[in-house]
């Protein structure tokens, strides 16, 4: 923090309210009600049956922030807002937000996490209700999908032909793949309920005809074989550094000699503290997994020798976990 003064760190430790409000509203789903047109607070507290003074308190803080615009006494979702935050919005980020309050009750508990005295005991993907899972991939996809092809190109995937998307949720990447890479075909996997979603969206696309849809948990089950190229996507975060272990030998047996796997994912300096979103994101990996983190590339090379790949090397930097690491298997 540069030139600290206190009413800077008061600053800091009270923006948890806006965010709060902010994460209440897109729970109640506020702003996709007020979209079309306004209402007054009676007719949204009747609509979705909240009681009228507390209503009233959220809607004039939300008008307040500029999320929401307020005449006399009735309340509208703001023009600027609305497509990014009504869930009828092709532009909407809603799922993201809304993965984002599906966070919050974790990360209260952060103190108890530091004392140990607050452990989750299931992988963060495993422990998530069905709204939470929807909401989580879908906004996993929000995040990919305007990067993804700069992803796809900085992986050079030309003289691959079969892709296996390890944890590929609804095929953001998968879909990037293929289409920088006509003569490619791809296996997506991830769990049953996930795979219906990616079957959605690459249907939709219209290359489903090019994916093989395959259900199950990389960390109960084998991963399909007979692949050359391995994209393990915002993955390796949530694990510890054995779990990583057994998934990279999992994806090198997944290889043809000569394949290759790519790791996207925050890649730490080696004193932790850069890039500035990856030493937080390690806090959300602190109050969401039982052992995960973010890893320096020292600690992801180790992982990847262990389990047999050679040539590794850091193929990209980056600051929003978008940095690339590359392996292969020996011919």
């Amino acid at each position: 923090m540069n030139n600290p003064e206190p009413k800077t760190i008061l600053g800091l430790a009270r923006d948890f309210m806006e965010s709060r409000i902010l994460l209440t509203g897109a729970e109640l789903n506020l702003f996709t009600l007020l979209a079309p047109a306004p209402l007054s607070a009676q007719e949204l507290a009747t609509r979705i049956g909240a009681n009228l003074r507390a209503l009233t308190i959220l809607l004039d803080a939300l008008a307040a922030m500029g999320l929401l615009v307020k005449q006399g006494d009735e309340y509208q979702c703001a023009s600027a807002v609305s497509p990014f935050l009504s869930s009828d919005s092709p532009r909407t980020i809603l799922p993201m937000v809304l993965h984002m309050a599906h966070m919050w009750e974790r990360w209260s508990a952060l103190t108890e996490a530091v004392q140990g005295r607050s452990v989750s005991g299931k992988p963060a993907a495993s422990s998530r209700k069905a709204d939470e899972q929807q909401a989580f991939v879908e906004a996993m996809h929000l995040i990919a999908a305007p990067q993804a092809s700069r992803i796809v190109a900085a992986v050079e995937p030309g003289s691959s032909r079969i892709l296996l998307d390890v944890g590929g949720a609804s095929g953001t990447y998968t879909l990037a793949f293929l289409q920088a890479v006509p003569q490619m075909k791809a296996t997506l996997f991830d769990r049953p309920e996930v795979i219906e979603m990616a079957r959605k969206r690459l249907s939709e696309a219209g290359i489903l005809a090019r994916v093989t849809l395959v259900a199950g948990d990389f960390f109960r089950d084998e991963l399909p074989g007979g692949h050359d190229l391995a994209f393990v996507s915002a993955i390796i975060h949530q694990n510890s550094p054995q779990q990583n272990l057994d998934l990279f030998s999992k994806v090198f047996h997944s290889l043809n000699p000569g394949g290759r796997i790519v790791i996207r994912d925050h890649v730490m300096s080696p004193d932790r503290t850069h890039p500035r979103d990856g030493a937080i994101f390690a806090v959300n990996m602190l109050v969401g997994t039982t052992g995960g983190n973010t890893y320096t590339y020292e600690e992801i090379k180790d992982g990847l020798s262990q389990a047999g790949f050679v040539r590794i090397r850091l193929l990209r930097a980056g600051e929003h976990m978008d940095a690339l690491v590359e392996g292969f298997k020996p011919q």
